[in-house]
C-alpha cells in the first residue's frame, strides 16, 4: 500500500511538472549582432551619431525591452570577438 501511494504522488508530480512545462510560453528574444559597428552609432546608447544616422526602431526595441550594455573584448580582431559572443566560450 506504502509503495502504491509512493507511485501515485510521483505519477502526479510528474503529469503536472510536464504539463507546466508543456504551457509555458516560450521567451521572446532578438539578438541583433551588427560587426564592427561603434555603440555611439545607435541612437539607444546615446552616442553623438544619433542625429547622423537615426535608428528608431532599434531604440523603440530598446525603450520596451533590455539592452546590452557591458561587453568585454580580449581580442582586437573581429573573428574571435565574433566567435565569443556567438558561442559564449571564451
Amino acid at each position: 500500500m506504502l509503495i502504491r501511494s509512493f507511485l501515485l504522488q510521483v505519477l502526479v508530480l510528474l503529469v503536472t511538472t510536464v504539463g507546466t512545462a508543456l504551457s509555458a510560453e516560450r521567451p521572446n528574444v532578438l539578438f541583433i549582432f551588427s560587426d564592427d559597428h561603434a555603440p555611439h552609432a545607435i541612437g539607444a546608447y546615446g552616442g553623438w551619431l544619433k542625429s547622423v544616422n537615426p535608428t528608431p526602431n532599434i531604440d523603440r526595441l530598446a525603450r520596451q525591452g533590455m539592452l546590452f550594455q557591458n561587453s568585454f573584448c580580449t581580442n582586437s580582431i573581429c573573428g574571435p570577438s565574433r566567435a565569443v559572443i556567438l558561442t559564449g566560450k571564451h
